[in-house]
């Protein structure tokens, strides 16, 4: 007989550990992996769920405070945890979803400002990971990542090109602002994706929100019919409202929910979901219906309780499938509100419900109220009831929160972190890397409720980072030397009172321009008045003792790709003097060397490396160079960056595949000179203090 203690015992009866996981352990068997759902909206302001907002304004009630209803959501923030400083990578859907996808932020993403329907690069993405990991992975909704191509439907980027094993959607970013795709009626007819088949002709009717989620629901009970014992999945659902028309649904949401209720997936040509009836965009939900409002808010407000009602009905399928409890379910938004419609002769402004909570900024602003997401997490038994947690964090840190939740490998280009300790309550914290950069030729909304110098500002090149609970946001940036606007948004959530005017504010004012130029790489596809501006060294203290060579690290195993080392165990460990040794390791597995190069004098730096195996380079927290994933054995990957004189820190991680030489080479060269191997009089590193 298997032993279970008592503490574990009394959890079970709390209800706090699932008996499913329990039996696997007490069994010996391997942990058990989660399935995973990631909701994502398009343009859902912080403001317009009731639990971050609408609650409030609800106590307030009057003719002049409109206010919107979520209740399921609002249930699934009682039962789990509510984010109240998650930020999108971006103010806008394409740069920001691609983020999320890859784990990577925008200072080192290839997807940057307006870029729709630029394709996804060919890398590590939360797809790849999970599918690496044993997990059967869909995509259903929005997708606008593809790439363009003549030859339809092979598109670059398509879903299954990228990790997914099924994708159900609208392939182009522009398809999402229309809601009901066969009749247009709007925006035109468009294209329904399922895998490389356009399936279009037969949704009629189909409002896209029902649709995706009938799907959604079909998918899942298939799967868990056909693979579930053996199978976790992941499913990135994309919703594209409440962005773009505010169309109406056919008909109220169908009672039940679930298994047998809510919406269901019939797969009958021109009635292909059970809402798929009676008349086009004519819906409005009751609790709205009889109000003095504006046709255009009954509208937003019904496009918000659809997707709620969506939520509520998957939540009860995984109770029905009895799957919830090794379930983890995320809910959010890809950017703030927006300030559109496309409706005719119809306007449309956040103002109305106050979308963008109590923040400043809308879709297209680094203020709060563009980057600050609803955003909400369930995991029962895992993630405490009502939890709700301030630890400022992105949307790109999901990934790695996933590689964690299903005991994978993070790739090491990912700078996400996990945010299992925090949603558990177990393991220290890492603090996230909060940073977002972006350019857009409008202005910032001249609202009342918006701090006067603002009203209207122009955008241009904007920047914003986060260190502890001071943000600092620059406009309209002319140079890297543009001084910060700085605010407590903890104590100061409109930011209204610029710190950055405060002389006790210089050193960290100094300390977001050195670190906004460490944290990124410049992209020649998304200009910034910064690219060649020279990044800071480090600045050292007479403490600091500077030694010949780097530091280095082992670890055995075989991992396929170049992986984050932070929770692999090291297999050994010292000091070098540069990096060819590496080829005396004999056991399989991957090195991780650290240091610093020295940098004789400002300018542009080069470097170049080969490797029989695998790699990936770092400068400060920047990417370099990427010889990881598709990469060819032996070939040649470069990078240039502009450097400060000084001392600026590298990190270099090799996978090697055989014993076969020369195994790694790392040339560099200034200017127009010739390239050259690495000196040890290029590399140290810092003695430990004592």
């Amino acid at each position: 007989m298997h032993k279970i203690t008592f503490r574990t015992l009394l959890l079970i009866l709390c209800g706090i550990l699932p008996l499913s996981i329990v039996k696997a352990q007490s069994l010996g068997k391997k942990p058990v992996k989660p399935n995973i759902i990631f909701i994502l909206t398009d343009d859902l302001g912080y403001g317009d769920l009731g639990v971050f907002f609408q609650n409030q304004r609800k106590q307030q009630a009057t003719h002049q405070l409109p206010y919107q209803l979520t209740p399921n959501l609002d249930k699934m923030a009682e039962n789990g945890a509510r984010f109240t400083h998650q930020y999108s990578n971006a103010p806008v859907c394409a740069p920001s979803r691609a983020s999320l996808l890859t784990g990577v932020n925008q200072g080192n993403a290839s997807v940057r400002d307006n870029q729709f329907d630029k394709q996804i690069e060919n890398n590590h993405n939360m797809a790849t990971l999970l599918k690496g990991a044993g997990y059967a992975t869909a995509a259903v909704g929005k997708w606008g990542l593809q790439g363009e191509t003549k030859v339809i439907p092979n598109w670059p980027a398509h879903p299954l090109k990228r990790g997914f094993d099924n994708f159900f959607g609208y392939m182009r970013h522009a398809d999402g602002h229309e809601h009901y795709p066969f009749e247009g009626l709007y925006r035109g007819k468009k294209e329904v994706w399922e895998n490389y088949k356009d399936i279009a002709g037969g949704l009629s009717k189909c409002y896209t929100t029902d649709l995706w989620t009938a799907y959604a629901k079909k998918w899942i009970i298939e799967h868990e019919h056909t693979k579930g014992a053996d199978k976790p999945f992941f499913m990135f659902l994309a919703y594209d409202a409440p962005h773009a028309v505010l169309e109406l649904p056919t008909q109220q949401y169908p009672a039940g929910g679930g298994l047998n209720g809510g919406l269901q997936w019939t797969g009958k040509s021109g009635n292909m979901i059970n809402t798929a009836s009676g008349n086009i965009d004519t819906y409005v939900h009751p609790d709205y219906a009889n109000t003095t409002w504006p046709d255009t808010y009954k509208r937003y407000a019904t496009a918000n309780r659809r997707i709620d009602d969506a939520v509520g009905d998957l939540l009860k399928l995984l109770q029905d499938l009895k799957i919830s409890d090794n379930t983890i379910v995320i809910f959010t938004s890809d950017n703030g509100p927006s300030i559109e419609s496309y409706l005719p002769a119809a306007p449309y402004s956040p103002q109305f419900f106050g979308s963008y909570g109590p923040f400043d900024g809308i879709k297209r602003d680094v203020l709060e109220g563009g980057l600050r997401m609803p955003t909400l997490a369930l995991w029962p038994g895992r993630i405490s009831s009502g939890k709700v947690i301030a630890e400022p964090s992105m949307l790109s840190d999901w990934m790695a929160t996933f590689a964690d939740a299903a005991h994978a490998n993070l790739p090491a280009r990912s700078n996400g972190v996990s945010l299992l300790p925090v949603l558990t309550g177990k393991g220290r914290q890492e603090k996230s890397l909060i940073y977002s950069e972006y350019f857009e030729g409008g202005k910032t909304p001249a609202f009342k409720e918006f701090e006067a110098s603002r009203q209207g500002r122009k955008r241009g090149q904007m920047q914003m980072i986060r260190i502890g609970d001071l943000v600092g946001v620059r406009y309209q940036i002319k140079s890297e030397t543009d001084d910060f606007e700085i605010y407590d948004v903890v104590k100061d959530p409109k930011e209204t009172n610029n710190l950055g005017l405060n002389n006790n504010y210089k050193v960290l004012q100094e300390q977001m321009k050195a670190k906004v130029l460490q944290l990124r790489k410049a992209d020649k596809e998304a200009p910034r008045p910064y690219d060649k501006a020279l990044i800071p060294a480090i600045a050292l203290t007479k403490q600091n003792k500077l030694l010949p060579g780097l530091s280095w690290k082992f670890f055995k195993g075989s991992f396929g790709s170049v992986v984050s080392e932070k929770k692999l165990p090291e297999s050994g460990k010292g000091t070098i003097k540069n990096i060819l040794p590496v080829g005396r390791i004999t056991d399989k597995g991957m090195t991780v060397y650290e240091g610093l190069i020295k940098v004789a004098a400002d300018g542009e730096y080069h470097f170049a490396l080969s490797a029989t195996g695998r790699a990936y380079m770092r400068i400060h927290e920047a990417e370099l160079i990427d010889a990881d994933f598709g990469y060819q054995s032996g070939s040649r990957e470069a990078g240039s960056v502009y450097l400060k004189a000084g001392y600026h820190p590298i990190k270099l991680y090799y996978l090697k595949e055989n014993d076969k030489g020369p195994l790694i080479s790392l040339k560099s060269k200034y200017g127009n000179t010739d390239w050259q191997e690495l000196k040890v009089s290029d590399l140290y590193r810092l003695s430990p203090l004592k």
